[in-house]
């Protein structure tokens, strides 16, 4: 099984994977965050398509990666794999989840939500500057998010407000135990 946890930067992504890891013997955590961030710092004269923007998420080799990565990394884990990571664009998550489809059928996608204040509170918690030029990508991103994640195309929706870590774990764990994940027949 291949669990994807969708969310908004700040909403508890590898937090909640950790939890998750720890609860299903065998499993592993994949973070496609690190190879966007180094196919980012690769020198501008290797020109990639889709680096010309400020998101490695248009980069398509970084979405052919992530599903290539998830093949290497289903051969080592005897468990589920779970896969944090801030899908806005629908394409690029019907790509992804598509992908991993063709390394495992059995694909869980959950959306982490909770109202822009508190994402903002938890990303000033952890040190994230949210004023400021430098601080406009993340800005930007998390009204992206609140936008977006209110589609429940982006996996089925777990509410984070006001609730621990451990206590979203177990809903989710709860949902993976029914089989009773949906919405994910678009990506048939």
């Amino acid at each position: 099984m291949i669990i994807l946890i969708n969310g908004s930067f700040g909403v508890g992504k590898t937090t909640i994977a950790k939890l998750l890891r720890n609860t299903f013997p065998g499993s592993a955590i994949y973070d496609p965050e690190w190879v966007g961030m180094i196919l980012m710092r690769l020198p501008k004269w290797l020109k990639l398509k889709g680096s010309d923007t400020d998101d490695f998420q248009n980069i398509e080799l970084w979405r052919s990666l992530t599903v290539f990565i998830i093949k290497l990394v289903h051969f080592v884990a005897s468990g589920p794999l779970i896969v944090p990571m801030t899908f806005t664009e629908r394409a690029y998550l019907d790509e992804v989840v598509v992908g991993f489809k063709t390394v495992d059928p059995e694909v869980k996608v959950f959306c982490l939500r909770a109202n822009l204040e508190s994402v903002r509170k938890r990303l000033r918690k952890r040190g994230t500057r949210l004023e400021g030029t430098e601080a406009e990508w993340i800005a930007r991103r998390i009204l992206e998010c609140n936008e977006a994640h209110r589609n429940s195309h982006f996996g089925e929706p777990v509410n984070t407000e006001n609730r621990p870590a451990t206590e979203v774990a177990a809903e989710i764990i709860n949902r993976l135990q029914k089989r009773d994940t949906v919405g994910l027949d678009a990506y048939a």
